[in-house]
């Protein structure tokens, strides 16, 4: 399996010039995070005078000159950074959220690897008012794990030059390879109203800043220490719970304990007992218009730490998990209690790996009290590339013998033919239960080069229809599945499109015995980015289906079995996110199997002030077949009071029809301390009760109020 990659290294090389590099200064004295650099500890720091624009003009001097200068100590980290800018009353900044949307505001972000291994690393951003984003760098850079909190302070100023910033990062809150005197290192700006990107290292269109294998270097580091290592972090939860109309109200209170001790710089065990999510948002809302179960994404903070390490195979994303936290602790969409959980992340040299077991608790009429387990180890191999294993244990249904193995080979490079991207991956995967039948295993091949200009891919996979791991998510078994995709993104320079965006991507699937079950082709002849931020989209959709049972698409509505060919449209606007009040709005219209389906999709963001925001979502279904007639209908408005970076109040109310539900999930988060959290949730639904005279009622109704703190040392 390594002939391949190393024959490809061989051919392409993976070299390259010398990376810039900033020199750390000492950090002698006391910094005070309030964003305007005034202690005399920063005269002495070296700098980096300025970066290379990326967006509008490639290689382009930015309108706004940016300095950077960073402090250490053995136990700290602080970044300070000066923004120029020539008209500071245009700087956009309107969220003060903690891990808000920065991408439609000015913004500083910054890129960490402390391993120095070019495929990990910290994201840590911050906009003029000083609200914080961090993150944990996935896929070699490709994207960034955003449900991260680390613990560290940010804090910004806006006077008539522009706005400073000031970062103190506690290296205790981070994992880093031992003995290093340097670490990856990249500074990103983006001046919003311009749609200006600057970068420090790698000032290329075809790169991600969190390509960590195209950083600049931070030296001159100390050898940090690690004291003992020692998180100790208890909850108490506490409320009333009114779980259902038919129920009465009663007290509800707990508590639980997470522990967490560094076995060296980069490797952590940890260990959660009685385990509360009470703090976590609720899920999106969504309308299913196929006959496949829709993804959802973990957001449970134990399961966060370390999901990083396993991330199986090349761009397989929600197509197929090995391992999908989700199975564990929930079931069907109901909550079954975690009695204890273990977890081991890090790395050693160039290996990483990630080990979690979980006990759950025996949930009556859910599902039975269940050991559940899973490891994946990824070895470093050239310069960006990895192999590894995963393998999981236990099923919560409580089926006996599950398990499931597999392997993935990913070479990365981006150096290729003078700085460009070239990806090719290859996973195989092995299922086994008591009573599984059929073929049992799936595998995958991809090539990718996700460039600017440029981004082409092609993959296959095969999936058998026994493969159905415990622990896993497999959208559509018992297939093969073609897909290739392209995008022609040519710039136009002098006139009021930034970029066009040609688009070609067609999905084909058989079942095992390669007889056609569906296609799909997405075409975009109009996909225009504009000066302004605006963007406007046209596309065509053939769609193909063979159904060999019948489906129900709504309560009523079946689709009967039969060969069905079918081609949609859509038209699509968005107004620029540097906008207070910025919208996308999508028209889906055409065929629909053997009818017509029209929707309405329309999503938005209206920003009064820097302290309230409102997100909302609409969606409109309406179907016409022969078998039947359905209107789907689903809202959603999320109202954020953002106080301070550290002190939020977030309501999400959703509706749909379907359920014909209302749900409101309302939380206050104040982080009075670094490590400190208090939470006030309250959960409200209420139904239409057909068969109730009186229609909608109370459903079910809940108020916890939360505490933790992490005592550090």
């Amino acid at each position: 399996m390594l002939i391949l990659p190393l024959l490809l290294a061989a051919l392409v090389g993976e070299g390259g010039e010398p990376p810039p590099a900033l020199r750390a200064g000492a950090l002698r004295g006391e910094i005070r995070i309030d964003g305007r650099l005034s202690e005399p500890g920063w005269l002495n720091a070296e700098a980096i005078s300025d970066l290379t624009m990326i967006e509008p003009v490639s290689g382009g001097p930015p309108t706004g000159r940016t300095e950077v200068r960073v402090l250490v100590s053995e136990r700290e980290i602080v970044i300070g950074v000066r923004c120029f800018d020539p008209d500071p009353g245009r700087i956009v900044a309107f969220t003060k959220e903690r891990d808000g949307d920065f991408e439609g505001e000015d913004h500083l972000l910054f890129v960490i690897d402390p391993f120095q291994d070019g495929r990990s690393g910290y994201v840590f951003s911050v906009n003029p008012g000083g609200a914080r984003f961090d993150g944990l760098v996935v896929s070699n850079g490709d994207d960034v794990d955003q449900n991260w909190d680390g613990v560290w302070e940010a804090a910004a100023e806006r006077d008539e030059q522009g706005w400073s910033a000031e970062i103190r990062i506690p290296v205790l809150s981070i994992n880093f390879a031992k003995g290093l005197s340097s670490w990856g290192f990249n500074v990103e700006r983006r001046i919003q109203r311009n749609q200006e990107t600057g970068r420090w290292a790698a000032a290329s269109r075809d790169t991600k800043v969190y390509q960590t294998s195209r950083a600049g270097l931070l030296t001159d580091l100390p050898d940090f220490e690690l004291g003992l290592g020692l998180s100790i972090r208890p909850a108490v939860v506490g409320g009333f719970d009114h779980p259902s109309r038919d129920s009465s109200t009663s007290a509800t209170g707990d508590v639980s304990l997470d522990l967490a001790k560094r076995l060296g710089p980069n490797l952590t065990a940890s260990v959660t007992i009685n385990t509360d999510f009470a703090e976590t948002e609720a899920d999106t809302r969504q309308t299913n218009l196929t006959r496949f179960p829709l993804f959802f994404p973990e957001k449970r903070a134990f399961f966060l730490e370390g999901s990083d390490t396993f991330v199986f195979g090349l761009g397989l994303s929600e197509d197929i998990r090995p391992f999908f936290s989700r199975r564990i602790g929930l079931v069907n969409g109901k909550e079954v209690p975690i009695l204890a959980g273990a977890k081991l992340s890090g790395r050693q040299g160039k290996t990483s790996l990630g080990g979690l077991f979980v006990r759950t608790r025996e949930e009556n009429g859910v599902a039975p009290a269940a050991s559940l387990a899973a490891l994946r180890v990824r070895r470093n191999v050239l310069d960006e590339s990895s192999v590894g294993v995963i393998a999981t244990a236990g099923d919560p249904l409580g089926r006996p013998g599950a398990s499931t193995f597999g392997m993935d080979l990913t070479y990365q490079n981006s150096r290729f033919r003078g700085g460009k991207n070239f990806w090719l991956g290859a996973w195989g995967l092995m299922t086994r239960r008591d009573g599984l039948t059929g073929s049992r295993e799936a595998w995958g091949v991809k090539l990718d080069l996700p460039n600017d200009l440029w981004d082409i891919s092609a993959s296959y996979r095969y999936v058998g229809d026994g493969f159905d791991p415990s622990l896993g998510f497999v959208p559509r078994p018992a297939v093969k599945a073609y897909r290739l995709s392209l995008v022609y993104a040519p710039r136009l320079e002098g006139t009021f499109i930034r970029q066009m965006f040609h688009e070609f991507f067609a999905d084909y699937f058989t079942n095992l015995k390669n007889e056609r079950e569906s296609y799909r082709v997405f075409m975009a002849p109009v996909n225009w980015r504009l000066e302004s931020g605006d963007r406007v989209e046209a596309n065509i959709v053939p769609t193909g289906e063979r159904l060999f049972a019948p489906f129900e698409i709504a309560d009523g509505v079946v689709i009967p079995v039969g060969t069905y060919d079918w081609r949609r449209y859509r038209l699509e606007g968005e107004t620029a996110a540097k906008r207070r009040l910025a919208v996308q709005v999508a028209w889906w219209f055409g065929g629909f199997y053997d009818g017509q389906l029209d929707q309405i999709e329309v999503e938005g963001t209206w920003t009064p002030s820097p302290i309230v925001s409102f997100l909302f979502n609409v969606e409109r279904n309406i179907g016409r077949l022969p078998s039947g007639d359905f209107d789907q209908t689903l809202l959603g408005v999320k109202a954020r009071l953002n106080l301070s970076p550290d002190l939020q109040i977030n309501s999400f109310i959703q509706y749909d029809n379907e359920t014909r539900s209302i749900g409101t999930n309302s939380r206050l988060r104040w982080t009075f301390h670094p490590q400190g959290d208090l939470f006030v949730i309250y959960n409200h639904n209420i139904r239409d009760f057909k068969e109730s005279p009186s229609g909608w009622s109370l459903d079910s109704n809940q108020l916890l109020v939360k505490a933790q703190y992490a005592w550090r040392r």
